[in-house]
């Protein structure tokens, strides 16, 4: 094994890659380190077999043809480790996955479908795909380059600025314009609706005032007509009642009082019978007690017809408002509500909208105010960037270049933004700026937007020169640079390779070269080979110790031939990076 010196802060990784019956790859399993990853190999080895592997777990599309010949699936599986909680989880969490501090992304396929497990738990490609993108910034020459995406510029220049307060104070003022845009449109196409309703709700309500029905009426309106409608009876059992208790000849309370003297008889021979007097003596009190309630009740008994017919129509009025509009009192008084809020509405509709425009304006401006802040910022942070991409791209071998950070806007006579000088601009949800790269990288050339910049070796350069700066900010722990260095060459190709391992300290950089001086700094050297062992192709990939990784940089260096004088350079151009870090 290579022992390689690791000196970098923790971070977010890759920690393992396992293939099976993947193309060429029966099976594969190899553990990444921090750092600068080297991975070099014949051209044909399988090097782009194990990049298109790793692209399965990010959620690119998957070919039924991949499965390799005779296995019934393929099987993609990556663990990370050390992942931010904070941006991972809410997205899992979205997804009904669980969150775990090793997140597994497994791709499965087979001759007619491709599953997808996050955590061993079935996902979506989509979730897979979102869940990916926070992880990995894979760069080939000429896919996957986030640097070439214009929308993505925006944030780096962000990033770079740690503008991340100013941009939530713009967000912020842009969702409280957007609310009461989105109220102002609404009131306006309800504007015909309101008119239409208006003399319906105003009969409605007048229908419910009528009746003016409170919270709570109709039960104890029910309780006094049940006592109403039995009055007789509930006077005849009181009385009845009462009598048991209290007024009969065998009444129950005369009763209690012989009981109660036998017992006091009893205790003065037998202190047993103390207990039993005491409860007797409570029983007698209890039943005094609840004999004049009854006698209470009885005196206030009621025989009013004429109330009960009241309470009778009451009644019916409720329930003829219950029928009408929704079926409980409860459902009466919230639609009586909502219709006089509707109705006070439709009779001041142009108040409301003037209102309304009103708040918008002064949100517009609090948008503005918040929006210039920002774009003032970045202005700042773009000088910084433009003198820092220069300085790397010189170190890169491209000394005549230029860089320019385009910041414009967008006017609009509808724009969210006011300025505090009054223009109006188009609210972006990153503020109200427009930002793209240019880079001239010959001299008497005018800047040209990075985009169309179809060089792949000045591509590969400019994007180092970016990743460098930017490294500190780029929110994706791990890098898969493709053969980016394609293109340069001799002292060109050292920077390159400088520049990645400085980039492994802020990143997990996985990069797949043929350049010995690029692979000869790296922080681990793993070698693709392909053998054909009892008639089949088979692609491996394994961790070098260190003579083996000489000898790989040396056959980079002189080719199949290997001779000493290589091996001593090989020796001597890994000596030198390694005593470097």
């Amino acid at each position: 094994m290579f022992e390689g010196r690791f000196d970098v802060p923790p971070l977010p990784l890759l920690r393992s890659l396992t293939i099976r019956d993947y193309a060429l790859i029966e099976e594969l399993e190899v553990e990444f380190q921090p750092g600068l990853n080297v991975v070099t190999g014949e051209t044909g080895a399988g090097k782009s077999i194990v990049v298109g592997a790793l692209k399965m777990i990010l959620g690119e599309r998957a070919s039924t043809e991949v499965v390799r010949t005779g296995a019934r699936k393929a099987i993609v599986e990556g663990i990370f480790e050390g992942l931010d909680q904070a941006v991972l989880q809410p997205i899992l969490n979205e997804a009904g996955l669980d969150w775990d501090e090793h997140l597994i992304l497994r791709r499965e396929i087979t001759a007619t479908q491709s599953r997808a497990f996050i955590n061993d738990s079935p996902a979506t490609v989509q979730v897979l795909k979102r869940v990916a993108s926070h992880l990995v910034d894979l760069h080939g020459q000429h896919e996957h380059q986030s640097l070439l995406r214009v929308e993505t510029h925006v944030e780096m220049l962000d990033g770079y600025g740690g503008l991340g307060g100013l941009k939530g104070a713009y967000r912020e003022a842009l969702q409280v314009v957007r609310e009461l845009v989105g109220k102002r449109n609404n009131l306006a196409r309800r504007e015909a609706e309101l008119a239409r309703q208006k003399e319906l709700w105003e009969f409605q309500l007048a229908e419910i005032d009528r009746v003016s029905p409170e919270a709570g009426e109709e039960d104890e309106l029910e309780t006094e007509r049940r006592i109403l409608e039995n009055a007789e009876r509930l006077h005849e059992a009181t009385q009845s009642l009462f009598e048991v208790l209290y007024e009969s000849e065998a009444a129950v309370y005369d009763r209690l009082t012989l009981a109660r003297n036998e017992l006091q008889e009893l205790s003065r021979i037998d202190p047993t019978f103390e207990t039993s007097l005491k409860e007797i003596a409570s029983a007698q009190i209890a039943v005094s007690e609840v004999a004049a309630i009854i006698q209470d009740y009885n005196s206030r008994i009621e025989f009013n017809p004429e109330r009960l017919e009241r309470i009778r129509e009451r009644l019916g009025e409720l329930e003829h408002l219950k029928r009408r509009y929704g079926g409980s009192l409860e459902a009466v008084l919230e639609y009586r509500t909502d219709i006089a809020g509707q109705l006070e509405l439709a009779r001041d509709f142009s108040g409301a909208l003037t209102r309304l425009e009103s708040e918008i304006g002064d949100g517009q401006k609090a948008l503005g105010e918040a929006a210039e802040r920002l774009s003032a910022k970045r202005r700042e942070v773009a000088s910084r960037v433009e003198a820092a991409v220069v300085s790397e791209l010189e170190g890169l071998g491209m000394p005549s270049s230029r860089f320019e950070v385009s910041i414009t806007q967008d006017a609009k006579n509808e724009g969210w933004v006011v300025t505090p000088d009054g223009r109006r601009l188009e609210a972006h949800p990153d503020g109200m700026d427009v930002v793209e790269f240019f880079i001239s990288t010959n001299p008497g050339e005018p800047p040209r937007a990075l985009a169309r910049v179809a060089s792949g070796g000045e591509i590969s350069r400019i994007m180092l020169a970016m990743k460098s700066i930017l490294a500190k900010s780029d929110r994706l722990p791990m890098l898969v640079f493709d053969e980016i260095d394609v293109g340069v060459s001799g002292g060109i190709a050292e920077a390159v390779g400088a520049r990645m391992r400085d980039l492994g300290r802020y990143h997990q950089i996985i990069t797949i070269t043929h350049l010995p001086q690029v692979a000869a700094q790296g922080n681990a050297h793993y070698l693709v080979e392909k053998q054909v062992e009892e008639g089949r192709t088979r692609t491996s990939m394994y961790l070098l110790s260190a003579e083996q990784r000489v000898a790989e940089v040396a056959g980079l260096m002189s080719g199949a031939q290997i001779s000493e004088s290589a091996l001593s350079s090989a020796r001597e151009l890994i000596s030198t990076h390694t005593d470097a870090a």
